[in-house]
């Protein structure tokens, strides 16, 4: 059976589970934030879609984001990224984002910029993509609905470690090298945080618990 994904959707570069992260000058390491993955097209100067991985249309869930597209200084753009929730600790949210009451606080964690102003720049490396998505989103002293999404480089089990420490899901570590390809990939590997692993097993039985009480 054939999908069919709306105009103007790219099907998704999916990282491959990894049991240990990799570590040198080849690879860089994103946190992975505890939200949805989202992409945010802009075609002209107001017409902007959000689409979730599997092509959902999602622009009326997330009116900050929007707002903010309509903002940055492109004719069109394609910015791939994770739609999360902050919460008062300073540390996504995925229950608040899951129940949908703080939608218009969603704030997207940009990592990959795909095409701007009618350029495709999926073939170009890693490392030049998100040099232009710095550029195209800028740095603001206010908080916009827009971020861009730092990486860390050295070694990857420190960082996940980090990451870890911080009560994060894990990390996603990318080849600098390489180009942007939908589906599975070898050149992004994902490693998550084994408790928040655990936490996300054991949330069912809790669940059920708490519905016979």
């Amino acid at each position: 059976m054939t999908v069919r994904h709306p105009f103007g959707f790219v099907e998704p570069c999916l990282p491959s589970k990894a049991e240990q992260p990799p570590s040198g000058p080849l690879w860089v390491h994103e946190i992975k934030h505890d939200g949805y993955r989202l992409m945010v097209r802009r075609d002209g100067s107001r017409i902007v879609r959000c689409f979730t991985r599997n092509g959902n249309d999602w622009t009326d869930r997330f009116p900050a984001i929007v707002e903010t597209a309509t903002q940055l200084r492109a004719t069109s753009f394609l910015i791939e990224g994770e739609a999360v929730n902050i919460g008062d600790d300073g540390t996504p949210d995925f229950r608040a984002l899951r129940s949908q009451h703080r939608d218009h606080e969603a704030v997207l964690v940009a990592f990959d910029l795909l095409e701007r102003d009618g350029e495709d720049l999926r073939d170009l490396p890693l490392i030049e993509r998100k040099r232009r998505l710095g550029r195209l989103i800028g740095k603001t002293k206010n908080r916009r609905a827009i971020q861009y999404g730092e990486h860390l480089k050295g070694n990857g089990a420190s960082v996940l470690d980090y990451a870890c420490r911080l009560g994060l899901e894990g990390i996603v570590s990318k080849r600098v090298d390489a180009p942007y390809r939908s589906g599975p990939s070898k050149t992004w590997l994902k490693s998550k945080n084994p408790a928040m692993e655990r936490a996300r097993l054991c949330l069912p039985l809790r669940l059920a618990a708490s519905q016979k009480d």
